[in-house]
């Protein structure tokens, strides 16, 4: 009876350890399960914060680049209209001085005759000549390049606008038309037969059109004297861009 009891108690005994292994088991597989759970989600939280960090490293460095030429501009701004300013100041000298010696030149010109018959030499009058004639010269090449600065100044005014006004449409001349001269589908880009002589600027859009048929849109990237690089902008594009391909702003 005694032997009886004892291995009812021993399977007893192993009955209860087998029952905690189990539940000691899932208890453990849960556990695993809630760790690698947990380290799931600090990895993704790590990568997020990673991607981050470097999204605003680079906003950060765009806003400072771009902040450095907002300032640029504004001082070159500011340089072109005291450049204007001066020109328009020597502008007005000039023609100051030239109604001036354009009165001593009637002047002279009605005391000619008189001159002449007292035998008066006529050396004066050849110098208020040669002085009109000089003073005219200079006041057209300041005119010219008082033209160049405010051409200049109204660049700058735009660059500055394109830079602080969001969304700016930068204004070219009304009526502008030019041709592609080159088209390269690959990188998106094409070469125009205008420039910076007929007043395109950076960042102008123009359209692109082939027999009255609207091609693409383009913004220009770089000006130079009777050329210029545009690039096409993004959902704008009907068909690729070909050489002889008309655009009109």
């Amino acid at each position: 009876m005694l032997r009886i009891c004892l291995i009812i108690v021993i399977l007893a005994g192993l009955g209860a350890g087998a029952v905690n292994f189990f539940v000691v088991k899932e208890k453990i597989t849960t556990t695993l399960e809630e760790r690698d759970a947990f380290h799931k989600t600090a990895d993704t939280e790590t990568a997020a914060h990673k991607k981050f960090e470097k999204q605003f490293k680079e906003t950060e460095t765009k806003l400072n680049s771009t902040t450095k030429e907002l300032t640029e501009t504004k001082s070159e701004r500011d340089d072109a209209v005291a450049k204007a300013g001066d020109m328009e100041k020597r502008a007005t000298t000039a023609t100051e001085t030239l109604k001036k010696t354009t009165l001593e030149r009637d002047a002279a010109r009605n005391d000619l005759a008189a001159w002449n018959g007292l035998g008066i030499p006529l050396e004066s009058i050849r110098s208020t000549l040669a002085s009109l004639k000089s003073v005219t010269q200079e006041r057209d090449a300041i005119n010219a390049e008082n033209k160049v600065l405010l051409a200049t100044n109204h660049k700058l005014d735009e660059k500055l606008k394109a830079l602080t006004t969001e969304d700016y449409e930068v204004k070219l001349p009304a009526g502008l038309k030019g041709n592609v001269l080159v088209a390269d589908p690959k990188y998106e880009f094409v070469v125009l037969d205008i420039g910076e002589k007929q007043g395109v600027l950076e960042d102008g859009k123009l359209l692109v059109n082939r027999r009255g048929k609207l091609i693409a849109k383009v913004r220009v990237k770089s000006v130079q004297s009777d050329r210029c690089i545009a690039n096409v902008l993004p959902g704008w594009k009907q068909e690729d861009i070909m050489e002889g391909d008309q655009v009109v702003y």
